[in-house]
């Protein structure tokens, strides 16, 4: 996830990614990370077979740098568009 304007990455894991964004959009967490840097907009997703593979993923992109973030983030969503809209009518 990101902010309006995409100087702030979120990195997560869930297993209701639609549940999940809507929260980050609708800042149901006031004190989180996403709701005080405003990051409601779900550039990029993906899913895992296993919960254990994707806290794996998870916890190798947070500790990669920003440059590998936004390139994944490109390969999904070249222009950074909300995704959320596009998830809620799968």
């Amino acid at each position: 996830m990101t902010n309006p304007y995409h100087n702030v990455l979120y990195v997560g894991v869930t297993s209701n990614l639609i549940a999940r964004a809507w929260d980050h959009k609708n800042k149901t967490y006031p004190g989180s990370f996403t709701a005080k840097y405003n990051c409601n907009k779900l550039i990029y997703y993906q899913f895992y077979p296993r919960i254990e593979e994707a806290i794996a993923a998870e916890k190798t992109l947070k500790g990669s740098n920003r440059k590998k973030k936004e390139s994944l983030a490109i390969s999904l969503n070249p222009d950074w568009k909300d995704l959320y809209d596009d998830i809620i009518k799968e």
